[in-house]
């Protein structure tokens, strides 16, 4: 099964490249990458991206994440997201959906519609450890 970060690693990358932004995590990194007589911002996580780009970077992330999301809707579905997620947010064993519903903050899924799917995964979930499923 695909995850939101197939569907837009791609486009992330292309709008690095497009931005001239790079990730670097020390000076070294930093220093192997700047270009001389750019000014560089940090923009978070690492990433670093000339200050007069940095805009339209923001931009090209936002509309990638929203159509990684709706491609990601269109081939999987709510319910089969919702099983996903709760899955890699350990449902099974912490019967809490915090952490599901802060995943799926942007694909406007909602708290009462993962607790609705909840119970079936539980059950999904429990016929496969047995090798039913």
């Amino acid at each position: 099964m695909k995850y939101l970060t197939n569907y837009i690693e791609d486009a992330q990358t292309e709008a690095f490249n497009k931005a001239g932004a790079f990730f670097a995590f020390s000076n070294d990194q930093f220093n192997e990458k700047q270009v001389e007589g750019v000014k560089y911002v940090s923009v978070g996580a690492g990433l670093i991206c000339p200050k007069p780009n940095v805009e339209s970077l923001m931009k090209s992330l936002d509309e990638t994440h929203k159509a990684g999301i709706a491609q990601d809707l269109a081939e999987n579905g709510k319910k089969t997201i919702i099983h996903r997620e709760l899955g890699n947010h350990e449902y099974s064993a912490t019967y809490s959906i915090y952490d599901t519903s802060l995943s799926l903050a942007g694909y406007g899924i909602t708290d009462e519609e993962i607790q609705a799917e909840a119970h079936q995964y539980l059950i999904d979930f429990a016929k496969w450890e047995e090798g039913q499923a």
